[in-house]
Order: structure tokens, then sequence, then C-alpha cells
């Protein structure tokens, strides 16, 4: 209205106090519709209903959808795809800090068990043992029960498939500190460490594994059967591993950053690894 009555676009911009720029501003945004973006997130958001915007965001890039992470929020709050705030659970303040933290590939391996039931009624007792620096997980093991015996062979097999650690960390569950189970792996070089009671922070990483696997797998499964739960909780595993990106390794995927990891560095030495003697037998390390 200004320049139409004969001011300059400079004058008139200086008495409403606003730029130029904003004359010739034209907007870059698609051309009213719907947001390109938005079916392929919707796909994702039903596919893994309890992703956060940001690995959707991650996942979208990963696929080469050149888009940022303020519009994948907007158009989840938009849409109704956004998870709802979890409130912080207030903890004691005890306990030290964690023991042995890991420092390379197959340094620190933690374990812990997951319970859930079928359909029936009938329960399930899962075992899960994650590599701590590569957030790796190595195993996924679904049974009725699950004993020291058990567990011990689950490890001697992953030892096969991947090599010894320097150490295993749980908790002080009795299939953990049994001694047919600490004299095994003391066998195999590998050393015990048993978290402080009451204090499962020290085993974050684990119980933070066994928490995506409780929020996106088993809550989300209906189990008909054994056999059902153990397929599902291995295409889990696997997707873990391979597809989902993970927050603490720069939204890469466990099996990218091994990777990445071993190709700057190259694979550690079993000699280099630090080794405990055998632990004596009720000693917890």
């Amino acid at each position: 209205m200004l320049v139409g009555r004969g001011l300059s676009a400079r004058r008139a911009c200086e008495l409403v106090g606003t730029s130029r720029r904003w004359l010739r501003y034209e907007s870059r945004r698609w051309g009213g519709g719907e947001d390109p973006v938005l079916g392929r997130l919707r796909e994702l958001a039903a596919r893994h209903p309890r992703y956060g915007y940001r690995r959707l965001w991650a996942v979208l890039r990963r696929e080469g959808v050149a888009v940022n992470v303020k519009r994948v929020r907007r158009l989840c709050v938009l849409y109704g795809l956004k998870l709802s705030r979890r409130r912080a659970r207030k903890r004691r303040g005890v306990g030290a800090g964690v023991p042995c933290r890991a420092e390379y590939p197959g340094h620190v391996w933690a374990y812990d068990f997951v319970h859930d039931v079928c359909e029936d009624g009938r329960k399930l007792k899962i075992l899960t043992v994650q590599d701590e620096f590569t957030r790796r997980a190595l195993a996924v093991e679904v049974g009725r029960s699950m004993k020291a015996t058990d567990v011990r062979d689950v490890l001697l097999r992953l030892f096969e498939e991947h090599g010894e650690p320097a150490f295993v960390r749980s908790d002080n569950g009795p299939e953990f500190i049994a001694a047919a189970l600490v004299r095994a792996l003391a066998e195999r070089g590998v050393t015990c460490r048993h978290i402080e009671p009451g204090s499962p922070w020290q085993n974050g990483l684990c119980e933070r594994f066994n928490g995506s696997l409780r929020d996106e797998c088993l809550n989300l499964e209906t189990f008909r059967g054994l056999e059902q739960a153990r397929a599902v909780c291995r295409l889990y595993l696997e997707q873990y591993n391979r597809e989902r990106p993970h927050s603490s390794l720069d939204y890469l995927t466990p099996d990218e950053f091994a990777a990445q990891w071993e190709a700057r560095h190259g694979r550690r030495r079993r000699s280099e690894r630090s080794r405990a003697p055998r632990p004596a037998k009720g000693v917890k390390g």
C-alpha cells in the first residue's frame, strides 16, 4: 500500500519496521498439499509404533530422504505420531559406579533375564546377552525356564561364535552366581563381575536393551506358544542389530558402528585384553 502511494520500497520497509527481503520472499514449501514425507513417515510409525520422532527421522535419512528433525517432529505432533514423554523415575543415589566399563568391542558382555507370558498364561523366561561397547545384541534366548547350566551353554556357544570377552557382568540372580557357571567361565579365561544388590544402573546398558525389547517387541506381540516367541525374538535381534538406528551411536546401527570401529582400530588381540585371576567360590567380582 505504501509503495503504491509513491514511497520507495526502502522507505516503506523502514516505516513498518521490516526488511526489504520480505517483499521478495517466496515460500519454498510444497504447493499447499500434503507433505510428501508424511506418507512414508506414517508407514514407519505403523511398523515401529514405539519409535520416537528422532529415530523416525534417522530412518528417513538412512533411506535417502532429505528432511530435518524439526520437520519430522512437527509432522509427528500434527498427525498424532509423537510418543508421550515418559516421567523419569527417582533413584536412590546409592551404589558405586559401573564395574569394568567397556572400552572396546568384546571387552564386556552383559546379560540378564526378561519375563513374559504366552496367550495361555504359561511363563516365558528370556535371556539377553549384549556387547556393551558396540551395543550389539548377541543372543535373545527364550525358554519356559532357564537354569545356570542353560546360561552356561548359551555363553559357551557365543564364545565359539564371537570369541571370549574379558568380562561378563550380571546381577546377583541365582543363575548368574552359580558355581558351575562361574567355574566354566573361569576355565575360558573370562572374569565374572556382579553388580551391587539393588543397583540395576550398574548394568544399565543391558537394562536399556531389555526395555527396548519389551517396548518394541514383547508388548506388541501375543505369543501362542514357545516356538512363536523364539521366532519373533530372533527377528527382533536381527532387526535391532542391522536396521534400528541407535541414538548413543550417532544413529548408526550396532553392526554399522562395529564395522566402523573395526576399520579404524582393527581387532584387538586377546593377549592385549586384561585378564583377572579365577575368583574363589562364592566371591563376587
